[in-house]
C-alpha cells in the first residue's frame, strides 16, 4: 500500500534508512516533557500537525534541515531526538534471575555495570510494570558455556540503543518513590534512565556487593543504637570502597483497613483471634522491625496468622490488604495513603541509596540523578506523597 505523505513534509524533508538499521525515535517524549502540544510545535518548526504526527510516529525521519529546526525549537540536540542503532546488533550477556526460558524470546532489561552487561527478565518487574515499560531487548539463544563463567550468558538483540541503555541507573530497593526520580532525571537527560528492582534492604546491598546493580536504597535500623542503616553498613561493607546518599526519611507503621475495624493499636495487638497478618521477606526493613517488636512483645512470629504470608514490595503489602486477603501489615505512609488504607505510624527511618565510589564519577549519568534528587519539583512531589521528609535530601554518608 503507497503511503500518503504529508503536504508539508516534502521529499527533500525526509531521508531513507537502510534496512538493518533503526532510529530510536525521542521527539514526542522530548516534546511531552517540554509541555508543547504538536501544533504548537509545528508552527514553530515550519510544518503542519499532521507531518509532526507523521515523524513522531517513525512513519518518516526528517532531513538535516528539518531536525536542526526541531533541535531549535526544542533547546536540545539533534543526537537527543534521534539515535542511530542497528537492529540486528547481539550482545552477550550475563542473566540474572530466574531461569530463562528458551523455547520462546524473552525481553529482557539490560545494565552496563562496570565492565558487565547483565541481562534481567521483564517479567521480574511484576505484573504492571512488565506491560507498560519497553524492554532493551530479547534473548534469542544462550550464549556458549565457558568454565570461567559463574552465571549463564544469553545472546540479546538490542530493541534499544546501546548508548542509551549505557546511561542507565540501575537501582535495587523498595521505595516506590525512586520510579519517580527516574522521570525527574529525563527532564534533564531525556537519554537517561532509572530502573528500581524491587527488594529488600539486605539483598538490595547483596546485590551491589555482587556488583549486580549501581545502588542500593537501605533502611536498616540497629536495634542497640537507634541508628538508620550507618551501623549495618559497618558491619557489612567497607567505607572506603563506598559511599552513601541520604534519599529521605520517612514514617513506617501498620497499615490497615480502613476505619480500622479490627481496633489495632500496635504490634501487642496481633495475637488477637482470627487476625491476618501479610509480612516482607527476610532481609527487609519492615520484617526487620516486625520481629524487633514482636521479639519485645513476647509474640513468636511463627504463631501468627500469616508470618509466613511474604510479598516483596510496600505496595504489595498495601494492595493485600485493600483486597481483603489481610488485616495488617507494615509499610510506608505513602503506600498506606494509595490505597486508600488506615495508618499507624510506628517510627520514622531514613532510606539511604549506597553506591560504589567510582561510579560517582564514572557512570555518565550519575551526576545528574543526584541533581534531580536534590531539585525543588522532586522535593515537593517526594512530600506531597505523604509520610516523606526531604530536608536531608543529598547528604553525603561516610562510615
Amino acid at each position: 500500500m503507497r503511503k500518503i505523505v504529508p503536504k508539508s513534509l516534502k521529499a527533500s524533508d525526509q531521508v531513507k534508512v537502510s534496512p538493518q538499521e533503526s532510529v530510536c525515535n525521542r521527539l514526542r517524549e522530548i516534546r511531552k516533557k517540554q509541555g508543547i502540544s504538536q501544533a504548537e510545535l509545528a508552527a514553530l518548526v515550519g510544518l503542519t500537525r499532521q507531518a509532526v504526527y507523521a515523524i513522531e510516529a517513525n512513519q518518516y525521519l526528517p532531513s538535516t534541515n528539518v531536525a536542526l529546526r526541531f533541535a531549535r525549537a526544542l533547546k536540545c540536540r539533534v543526537e537527543d531526538m534521534f539515535i542511530l542503532s542497528n537492529t540486528e546488533e547481539i550482545v552477550e550477556a550475563e542473566f540474572i534471575g530466574g531461569t530463562t526460558t528458551l523455547g520462546h524470546p524473552t525481553r529482557v532489561k539490560l545494565s552496563y555495570v562496570g565492565s558487565r552487561i547483565l541481562a534481567r527478565p521483564m517479567a521480574e518487574l511484576g505484573d504492571v510494570l512488565n506491560f507498560v515499560m519497553p524492554a532493551d531487548g530479547v534473548i534469542q539463544e544462550q550464549a556458549k558455556k565457558s568454565s570461567s563463567r559463574k552465571r549463564p550468558y544469553v545472546r540479546v538483540q538490542l530493541l534499544n540503543s546501546s548508548e542509551v541503555i549505557k546511561k542507565g541507573i540501575l537501582i535495587a530497593g523498595c521505595d516506590p518513590a525512586l520510579f519517580i526520580a527516574g522521570e525527574h532525571v529525563r527532564k534533564i537527560n531525556t537519554m537517561a534512565g532509572i530502573m528500581n528492582w524491587t527488594m529488600g534492604s539486605a539483598n538490595a546491598l547483596r546485590a551491589l556487593q555482587r556488583e549486580e546493580v549501581h545502588m542500593a536504597g537501605l533502611h536498616l535500623v540497629d536495634v542497640k543504637s537507634g541508628q538508620s542503616n550507618v551501623p549495618y553498613l559497618k558491619r557489612h561493607i567497607p567505607g572506603q570502597d563506598f559511599v552513601g546518599v541520604r534519599f529521605a526519611s520517612w514514617v513506617q507503621g501498620l497499615l490497615v483497613h480502613p476505619g480500622n475495624p479490627k481496633h489495632i493499636r500496635g504490634v501487642d495487638d496481633f495475637g488477637q483471634s482470627g487476625l491476618r497478618l501479610v509480612n516482607r521477606e527476610v532481609g527487609a526493613g519492615a520484617r526487620f522491625l516486625l520481629d524487633s517488636l514482636l521479639q519485645k512483645s513476647g509474640l513468636p512470629g511463627g504463631q501468627l496468622l500469616g508470618y509466613d504470608n511474604e510479598v516483596p514490595s510496600h505496595l504489595e503489602v498495601a494492595r493485600v490488604i485493600r483486597d481483603g486477603m489481610a488485616d495488617v501489615g507494615i509499610g510506608v505512609e505513602a503506600a498506606a495513603r494509595h490505597f486508600g488504607l488506615g495508618f499507624i505510624p510506628l517510627r520514622e527511618e531514613q532510606y539511604d541509596l549506597i553506591m560504589r565510589s567510582e561510579f560517582l564519577k564514572s557512570h555518565p549519568v550519575m551526576s545528574q540523578f543526584l541533581d534531580a534528587m536534590v531539585s525543588h519539583p522532586f522535593r515537593r512531589e517526594i512530600e506531597s506523597l505523604g509520610g516523606y521528609t526531604v530536608t536531608e535530601i543529598g547528604k553525603i554518608l561516610h562510615w
